[in-house]
């Protein structure tokens, strides 16, 4: 845990000055598709009432409108290989996002009228793989 520690003060030694030099307050020493995960939440979107037509590349031009659109994922059946009818749609900033929110609930797309909201946390329900509760049990007969 000291060694931790060490590394710690050591490395906010470094960095510190840096943190001073108004050229490097702006740039990121961290890459930008990282960052998307870390805020991802509040900048992806749930798209709701799509149509079967609608594409990933049309969801992006439809939403493109509103600001940068870093990915426009639809949802799609495993069996069927057809759309859900939602997705997720992930801009480059929060206002954009909220731009988005205002803007695009209740209009209509390739005939539908969707709906958008801010997307929920995933929850990871044991990552897929059944639980093994072992064999039957048998009934014993009195």
């Amino acid at each position: 845990m000291a060694a931790l520690r060490s590394v710690g003060k050591n490395l906010l030694n470094e960095v510190a000055p840096h943190l001073s030099n108004p050229n490097l307050r702006t740039t990121s020493l961290i890459h930008p598709s990282l960052l998307i995960s870390r805020r991802g939440i509040a900048s992806k979107l749930f798209v709701g009432g799509l149509s079967f037509y609608t594409t990933e590349k049309t969801l992006t031009e439809a939403f493109s409108q509103c600001g940068q659109v870093v990915e426009a994922k639809i949802v799609l059946d495993r069996v069927s290989d057809r759309s859900k009818g939602f997705g997720f749609v992930t801009f480059a900033s929060e206002d954009e996002a909220h731009k988005a929110l205002t803007e695009m609930n209740g209009k209509a797309l390739h005939g539908r009228v969707i709906f958008v909201d801010y997307a929920k946390p995933q929850v990871n329900f044991g990552g897929g793989m059944p639980i093994a509760r072992g064999p039957p049990e048998t009934k014993a007969d009195d």
